[in-house]
């Protein structure tokens, strides 16, 4: 659970002292008339992003210069959301802990209509036991008593979402690789999870258990109108026969998290493809399936969020073009 992962919004609250430039608002960078025309051809209901915005290395791609990632995190979201293709994004940090009244709010507040936010649940929601890692302190290897609880998670997981996001995106609720019983039993339980949270908020459910994704969990799923969230990850199938098995068309929203290339550990693909900045591995075959996935919610009509990790191809916005591209040219 402590794996370096592509995002840093915890550093919101890592502040330094800030010299001339930071002390100036964050500017977007300037886009070829490519990239703006693509936003202009792009169906309206498919929205991509990166799971985060907080990159230094994103300077020239989203940002007009280099920023700390502090400054990015607290006040780069305006700039990031300027970016023609860029009406999306993951919130990761609500992972680690609930969100303080209003924060999410605020990142609302500062992107346009139409912008969808991936919103990852509380991680005391999915986790059965906690890790046996430091930062767990005395719950380290424990089981979990909020594993699950649609009291804890509609208080302090949803009613946040519900009040400050609403419609503008989904609210994600991923399970680690874990023991989570018979694919039967986890899906009976998914269900009586999801049957018990408000109704409004667009649910989506992420496994890192292949096998897990079977047809029993896409009835819990599309009995209480809840999403899987294909994600493109070496330990899972192909997107496309997460789609079937899933039975994900009987959903309201169509979701990705494009993360991890085969081969790879976050930890390896961060130390190659830092500072994010150029396609160090570009992947042409999940490439071309995502954007299967996004001609078919745009027939069914229904909204598209991809986000993408920079450690899919090196820099999630160059991932970005490149995904917008095949949608379109493929349309």
């Amino acid at each position: 659970m402590a794996r370096r992962k592509d995002h840093d919004q915890l550093a919101l609250f890592a502040f330094e002292p800030a010299s001339e430039p930071e002390r100036q608002g964050v500017g977007a960078a300037a886009q070829s008339e490519e990239v703006q025309a693509l936003g202009r051809e792009l169906p309206r209901e498919v929205c991509l992003g990166g799971s985060t915005w907080s990159f230094p290395g994103w300077a020239g791609l989203v940002y007009d210069r280099a920023y700390s990632t502090s400054k990015l995190a607290r006040e780069g979201l305006a700039a990031y959301a300027r970016h023609p293709l860029l009406h999306a994004v993951g919130v990761d940090r609500t992972h680690y802990a609930p969100v303080e009244p209003g924060e999410l709010a605020r990142y609302r507040e500062v992107v346009p209509d139409g912008f969808l936010f991936l919103v990852k649940a509380h991680e005391a929601c999915t986790l059965s036991r906690f890790p046996d890692h430091a930062r767990y302190g005395a719950q380290r290897g424990q089981e979990n008593p909020l594993f699950l609880d649609p009291l804890y998670a509609a208080d302090q997981v949803v009613a946040p979402f519900a009040e400050e996001i609403a419609g503008a995106g989904a609210l994600l609720f991923q399970f680690a690789p874990q023991a989570l019983g018979s694919p039967a039993a986890f899906a009976e339980r998914l269900h009586a999870f999801l049957a018990a949270l408000p109704r409004g908020p667009v649910y989506a459910v992420e496994l890192r258990n292949r096998e897990l994704i079977t047809a029993g969990y896409g009835d819990a799923l599309a009995a209480v109108g809840a999403c899987h969230c294909h994600n493109v990850h070496p330990r899972m199938p192909d997107i496309r026969a997460q789609a079937r098995l899933a039975a994900t068309e009987r959903g309201a929203m169509t979701i990705v998290r494009w993360l991890l290339g085969a081969g790879m550990t976050y930890e390896e693909a961060g130390r190659m493809y830092a500072p994010f900045n150029r396609m160090a591995a570009p992947d042409p075959a999940n490439r071309e399936a995502v954007a299967d996935l996004a001609r078919a919610a745009v027939a069914g009509e229904r909204p598209f969020l991809c986000t993408i990790n920079n450690n899919a191809e090196g820099s999630a916005p160059l991932s970005v073009v490149e995904l917008a591209r095949e949608i379109v040219m493929g349309s």
